[in-house]
């Protein structure tokens, strides 16, 4: 999951489906999956807007 985070956050782009199968494999479900995506593109948006603002989070 954590792989996973870090190449959505660094490389959206570059997510393939054996990324998703590798999960799956893991033992993620496609809602796990769906889940994961939302947590982690929310903190991405969140912290991006953040500096962009040039916002000091807690």
């Amino acid at each position: 999951m954590l792989e996973y985070a870090e190449k959505l956050t660094k490389k959206p782009a570059s997510i393939e489906k054996s990324d998703i199968d590798n999960l799956k494999e893991h033992g993620l479900k496609d809602r796990d999956i769906l889940d994961l995506n939302q947590v982690v593109a929310y903190f991405n948006y969140v912290n991006r807007l953040a500096d962009g603002l040039g916002i000091e989070l807690e």
